[in-house]
C-alpha cells in the first residue's frame, strides 16, 4: 500500500524520477529518466524482476534460511531498511525464524566472521551491506566458493568486481540506487534557490563546506562530487571553505560543523551533508551559532529521515533527498527469491532517489511513518 501512496505522490508532485524505475535492469553510467504515465493513467508498480513472478513458488519459501548481514544496526537509514526487508520477506512465505540479520558493528573483520558463520551453518541466500565495498571480492569468492546466490544492499562495489560476476555468470547482484543521483539532487535544491538568494556575502560564489560519510563507500564519493558538480554544470562559480568525514554520525558532524562556523562564520552559505543524520547534527551546530536556515544559511542531506523531514517542512532544513529503502529492500527480497526459485536475476538492480522540498516533504513524512 505504501507503494501505491507513493507512486501517486511522485506523479502528482511530478518529481523527474518516478518509483516504477525500480525493478531488474543494468543502470546507466548516469541516472537516466524514467516515463510519465499518461493523463489519466494509474502510475505503474515497480517492475518485477525479469525471470518471473518473485513470489513464485512462495509455499518452498518457509523452509529457507537468509543469512542478512547490516554494516551497523546504528545506522538510521539501515534500520529503516533492515526492518522492512524483514518484514517484507516474511510476507513472501520466509519463516521468521529462518531470517538472521546480524549487526556487522561498522567492522569488516567482525562482518567477515559472520559471513564464514553463515556459510558454515548452510544458509540458503546472503543478502549483505559490506562494511567496506572494497571487501567485495574477498566476500564474493567465499560466497560464491560456498555455492550460496548472494544479494549486495547498498553499499556498491566497483565496476571491475560486478564484472567478475558477469564474466563468471555467478549468482551475485546489487540492488541499490545510483549516489550519483542523490549528490545531483542535493546540488539542485541549491541551484534551484538561485544566486542572489544563496549567495550572502555578495562575492558572485556560493561558499559551502561538504560534511563526507564513510571515504571509502561508493556513496560518500558520489554525493560529494556530485552535489558540488550541479551547481557548477549550473553555471555557479563555487567555493569550497571545508571539507570533513563526518562517518555518516551526527554526533560527529555537530562537531565539524560548530568547528567550521567557528572558522568560517557568515561566510559559510550552504552545507553539504552526504545523509540526513549528519544533516541533523549540523543544524544543531547552525543553530548554537545562531544562525538560521533559510535566512542566512542552506543545508540538505540525504535520506528522507521522519525528523529530517518534518525540518524541511518547518524549513529548518532547505531539503533532502528520499533513498527509498522501501523499493530497494523489496527488490533486495525479490531478487534472493529469483535465485531461490532458478528465475535468476541481472546483475545490477537499481531504484531512483526522490528530491524532497516543501512541496513534497508532508506527502513523503506520511508515507514512511
Amino acid at each position: 500500500m505504501k507503494k501505491k501512496v507513493l507512486a501517486a505522490l511522485l506523479s502528482v508532485a511530478m518529481v523527474a524520477t518516478l518509483l516504477s524505475g525500480c525493478g531488474k535492469k543494468e543502470a546507466p553510467a548516469e541516472p537516466a529518466p524514467t516515463e510519465t504515465p499518461a493523463e489519466g493513467e494509474e502510475p505503474a508498480e515497480p517492475a518485477e524482476a525479469e525471470g518471473g513472478d518473485a513470489t513464485e513458488g512462495s509455499a518452498d519459501l518457509a523452509g529457507k534460511k537468509v543469512g542478512v548481514c547490516i554494516y551497523q544496526f546504528s545506522d538510521n537509514f539501515m534500520t529503516l531498511f533492515r526492518t522492512e526487508l524483514e518484514n517484507y520477506l516474511v510476507s513472501l512465505g520466509f519463516a521468521k525464524e529462518n531470517i538472521t540479520i546480524v549487526d556487522g558493528q561498522n567492522d569488516q573483520a567482525t562482518q567477515s566472521g559472520q559471513i564464514d558463520n553463515f556459510i558454515t551453518q548452510e544458509v540458503d541466500v546472503l543478502i549483505i551491506n559490506p562494511v567496506n565495498s572494497s571487501s567485495a571480492e574477498t566476500i564474493t569468492d567465499k560466497v560464491v566458493n560456498a555455492g550460496i546466490p548472494l544479494v549486495y544492499i547498498n553499499r556498491e562495489p566497483d565496476e571491475a568486481e560486478q564484472k567478475r560476476w558477469a564474466d563468471n555468470n555467478w549468482d551475485v547482484t546489487y540492488v541499490g540506487c545510483d549516489a550519483r543521483q542523490s549528490g545531483t539532487f542535493q546540488g539542485e535544491l541549491i541551484a534551484d534557490l538561485g544566486l542572489e538568494t544563496v549567495d550572502k556575502n555578495g562575492n558572485g560564489k556560493i561558499d559551502y563546506i561538504m560534511i563526507q560519510g564513510d571515504p571509502e563507500n561508493v556513496d560518500a564519493q558520489y554525493r560529494t562530487e556530485f552535489s558540488v558538480k550541479a551547481l557548477t554544470d549550473a553555471g555557479f562559480e563555487v567555493n569550497e571553505l571545508f571539507n570533513q568525514v563526518g562517518n555518516w554520525q551526527q554526533v560527529e558532524a555537530q562537531t565539524l560543523v560548530a568547528n567550521a562556523l567557528g572558522q568560517f562564520s557568515n561566510d559559510i552559505e550552504v552545507v553539504f551533508c552526504n545523509n540526513d543524520a549528519m544533516a541533523l547534527g549540523a543544524l544543531q551546530a547552525i543553530d548554537a551559532a545562531g544562525r538560521k536556515v533559510g535566512e542566512d544559511i542552506y543545508l540538505v542531506g540525504v535520506d528522507a529521515l521522519s525528523e529530517a523531514l518534518e525540518n524541511v517542512i518547518s524549513g529548518t532544513m532547505t531539503g533532502t533527498v528520499f533513498n527509498d529503502h522501501f523499493s530497494q529492500s523489496h527488490n533486495a527480497a525479490d531478487a534472493a527469491v529469483n535465485y531461490l526459485t532458478g528465475a535468476g536475476n541481472d546483475h545490477k538492480i537499481s531504484c531512483d532517489y526522490v528530491k524532497v522540498t516543501q512541496d513534497n516533504a508532508q506527502e513523503v513524512l506520511d508515507m514512511v511513518k
